[in-house]
């Protein structure tokens, strides 16, 4: 673990001091309480746990993974197992119910998607739009033209 800093400031005294630096094998970091004092005050006690997880070897490595590539992974999933991972972490819970996920979903399963369909699932959200049962989504739908159709009349 290399830890390195310099001091900032307009006080001629510091002016000339140089970078510091502290070089620590893993084992020697993880017993230097001094030092994890000090990053957890420069950096916040979330840097300092995610380094101390590293020099244990503790890696997620799902955790790390890109948004984009965690949709597509996820969109294989079943729904039942979808809802258990939205319960693992605040990340994956954002994830599992984003928009994103639940389109890919609703345009994997769904033969055709009319234009007037992505409208009304984007408006209530695919989330929203895939539970609905079919019969309600085709009555909003004809709300929806029956709307646009009298807003059309007016014009």
């Amino acid at each position: 673990v290399i830890f390195r800093w310099w001091k900032i400031s307009l006080r001629n005294e510091f002016r000339e001091s140089r970078p510091g630096e502290i070089k620590e094998s893993q084992e020697d970091f993880l017993d230097d309480s001094s030092l994890h004092i000090q990053i957890a005050i420069v950096f916040g006690a979330k840097v300092l746990e995610h380094v101390l997880n590293l020099c244990r070897g503790n890696y997620d490595f799902l955790e790390r993974l890109p948004v984009p590539l965690l949709l597509y992974i996820i969109s294989f999933l079943e729904l039942e197992d979808i809802a258990r991972l939205s319960q693992v972490s605040h990340r994956f819970e954002m994830i599992c119910n984003s928009n994103a996920l639940w389109e890919n979903i609703v345009e994997n399963l769904c033969d055709t998607i009319t234009p007037e369909m992505k409208e009304l699932a984007q408006e209530m959200g695919w989330k929203r739009f895939f539970f609905t049962d079919r019969l309600q989504l085709q009555l909003q739908l004809r709300r929806r033209r029956q709307k646009q159709d009298a807003q059309n009349k007016k014009q």
